[in-house]
């Protein structure tokens, strides 16, 4: 019997090929991770856009659960609901800017100063402790934090690539909440068909879950911006209406939100006496702690209970490739990879399953002597 090298030298192979199945094998792994090297490098480079799509993604995920809670209470076509949910937002960003602009926008006018009044004072105090703080350094740090919010501003145009942008991003979410299943088919298609009924079963339940998070996320929003906002103009605080706007926007970051508008609702308070500073602090840890022991836990059973260090260490990660819309999205994106784990986990224990059972139906089989 002739060897194989005999035989591709009579059928006259090309030098180029490979004789060996093991040299074959390890240049197919190769190249396997030349290409894996390769998506991860285009990635990169597509990054801002995948972004930008994951971010229409959720704000469909918003309007379609919008549209999906009004059809249980009105039998009519979806896409008159998801009308009615769009000209419902439009109309609530209209009165906000109509009726409550003007008095939000005289407190942000104020806001720096009383921000940098209120910061030099307590490094002011620092100082009296015995703490060696230069007031003037302390001062130039201020200006460039207060600054800093229209650079911030700028760097969030960027990362949109300005609005035409958030224009592509709403009407991408507009499009996709229309009509998802179209979408969905479309994706599935390009998919070998072995591989399609899997990634129906991930694709709704991923749908699923965002409908959730989100619903979640603005009840949280708007019960921690009326509930501040109450208890804030009820003792008189200053800017009480643009301090729980801002408690009631930075509630849709976890962790880092709550942070950020409790500095500035103690240093607002503490504008107006001490006293009044005591407040604010008490508000805010009430608003927190019902927040954070009632309205989140039932939210988190009706949702994705996700770990709090792990979804600060997601904010972190993303906000520091992607700034300010990356840290926005951190939680969502979060949650769709636990879906995605969840269901591979749940098909490799489905798959041990089988082969256990075959296994045990094997050994069952008795064997000829």
């Amino acid at each position: 019997m002739s060897t194989r090298a005999e035989e591709d030298e009579a059928l006259g192979a090309s030098p180029t090929r490979i004789a060996s199945s093991e040299i074959r094998h390890e240049v197919k792994r190769a190249a396997v991770w030349i290409a894996m090297v390769g998506l991860a490098i285009l990635t990169v480079y597509i990054s801002q856009s995948l972004l930008v799509i994951f971010g229409a993604l959720v704000f469909a995920a918003m309007i379609d659960g919008g549209a999906r809670l009004l059809g249980r209470v009105l039998p009519i076509g979806r896409m008159w609901r998801v009308a009615i949910v769009l000209l419902a937002s439009v109309a609530f960003l209209y009165w906000l800017v109509m009726f409550a602009g003007s008095q939000i926008s005289r407190e942000a006018a104020q806001f720096p100063a009383i921000i940098e009044a209120q910061a030099t004072q307590f490094a002011a105090w620092l100082d009296s402790q015995g703490f060696q703080i230069d007031i003037s350094n302390v001062q130039g740090l201020i200006g460039q934090a207060m600054s800093g919010f229209g650079t911030v501003t700028r760097a969030l145009g960027g990362i949109l690539g300005g609005l035409t942008t958030v224009v592509l991003i709403l009407i991408i979410g507009i499009y996709v909440a229309m009509e998802p299943r179209l979408y969905e088919r479309g994706v599935a298609w390009m998919m070998p068909a072995h591989k399609r009924s899997d990634f129906h079963i991930l694709v709704s339940r991923m749908a699923f879950t965002m409908r959730r998070l989100m619903f979640g996320r603005l009840v949280g929003m708007v019960f921690e911006g009326i509930l501040t906002y109450i208890m804030l103009a009820a003792y008189g605080v200053p800017m009480a209406a643009l301090l729980s706007i801002l408690t009631g926007l930075l509630a849709f970051i976890p962790n880092i939100g709550a942070f950020v508008s409790g500095i500035l609702m103690v240093l607002v308070g503490f504008s107006g006496g001490v006293d009044m500073g005591l407040y604010t602090i008490f508000v805010y840890f009430v608003v927190q702690t019902f927040d954070g022991y009632v309205v989140i836990p039932l939210i988190a059973r009706k949702t994705v209970d996700l770990a709090p260090a792990l979804v600060l260490a997601m904010q972190l990660i993303m906000g520091i490739l992607f700034g300010i819309l990356g840290l926005f999205l951190a939680d969502p994106l979060l949650a769709m990879i636990k879906v995605a784990l969840e269901r591979r986990s749940e098909k490799n224990a489905a798959a041990d399953g089988l082969a256990r059972d075959h296994q045990t139906e094997s050994e069952a089989i008795p064997r000829d002597a």
